[in-house]
């Protein structure tokens, strides 16, 4: 066993966009399972934008990481050394170990990864936390119904693909924004979107009128800024949506130029009677075992497909974290540590 724990730390809290500055590389002690616990390998890092958050001192709905802890983020592990019943040595889980090579844990809250049913990168994805937030986002809150048209951005992210795709199997209509030509045609051609849009379309509100002849009933919300600016005028009345992300804010030090636009917003609420509701894919905890049955089945049986970025080493987590937040990753991404 290695001598030394590498671990990446929050070297200083970014203002504006996050730079390798704000990151440190630093080996500690591996951690030794006290009885009850079991010595964790990070064998997969799962690299998502909600870490954005993590990195400010801002009040959310979860706490911040300390200067010099290491970054959170969700892993597939092995375990190495179990003083613990339920978890033997070599048993892959799904796991919170963080940006780091080795965790200890009690067992709470971990999951076995069953490398027969689904490469171990799933866990992190499709079947893991992405995807369990497009399902239950989409079901219990947009509530798509047959001939309905459903929006979503970030589309060809793990969350946005797999709202898209659920959206088709629900019988609606999937229009997917994304950035690029390429993303767009991966969601037409691969996913089976009906339609796709490049929010960097010179013309992106016409180009989504377009797509959307008879407006939209449901907008799966993941970026914010031009993008919802472009579905707003477009919501249908009693159209529903979730906010799960708001990426194109994320590194925003201030409001943006202009007038206030909220009493736009809030008219467009009152007389079209918009659902809008936030939600964290924990609210809906309860819903795990369905998610992993219902979306497990749809895999297994090729009605949704998925894609993967992997970057190789935990040393090259922080530029890969930096290129997530700028649209530069196809396809989920994850960090292969060992």
């Amino acid at each position: 066993m290695a001598a030394k724990n590498r671990r990446i730390v929050l070297a200083a809290r970014p203002h504006g966009e996050p730079t390798l500055q704000n990151f440190r590389l630093e080996e500690a002690v591996v951690p030794t399972p006290r009885d009850g616990e079991i010595l964790l390998r990070t064998r997969w890092l799962s690299l998502d934008p909600y870490m954005r958050g993590r990195m400010s001192a801002a009040k959310s709905y979860a706490a911040p990481v300390g200067i010099g802890e290491p970054m959170t983020g969700g892993t597939v592990s092995e375990v190495m050394r179990s003083e613990h019943p339920d978890f033997p040595v070599g048993t892959l889980v799904q796991a919170f170990g963080g940006w780091q090579d080795y965790s200890v844990s009690d067992g709470k809250g971990l999951r076995k990864v069953d490398p027969a049913v689904a490469p171990p990168t799933t866990a992190l994805g499709v079947l893991g936390m992405p995807g369990m937030t497009a399902y239950t986002g989409l079901l219990n809150i947009g509530e798509p119904k047959p001939n309905e048209t459903v929006v979503v951005a970030a589309a060809a992210g793990p969350v946005g693909s797999l709202v898209g795709q659920i959206a088709r199997i629900k019988g609606a209509r999937a229009v997917g924004i994304a950035g690029g030509p390429e993303k767009c045609a991966y969601l037409t051609r691969e996913l089976g979107f009906d339609a796709a849009v490049d929010h960097r379309s010179d013309d992106l509100p016409g180009a989504l009128a377009a797509a959307c002849p008879n407006g939209i009933d449901v907008y799966f919300e993941n970026v914010g800024g031009a993008v919802f600016d472009a579905v707003l005028p477009l919501l249908n009345d009693f159209s529903r949506m979730p906010v799960c992300g708001l990426v194109a804010a994320y590194n925003a030090t201030e409001l943006p130029p202009g007038p206030d636009r909220s009493p736009l917003l809030m008219r467009a609420v009152l007389t079209k009677r918009l659902r809008m509701q936030g939600f964290i894919v924990w609210d809906f905890a309860s819903h795990i075992d369905a998610f992993e049955r219902e979306v497990g089945g749809w895999i297994a049986d090729g009605s949704v497909t998925y894609r993967e970025d992997v970057v190789e080493g935990l040393e090259n987590a922080p530029e890969a974290f930096i290129g997530l937040l700028k649209g530069r990753n196809f396809g989920k991404l994850v960090v292969h540590v060992a």
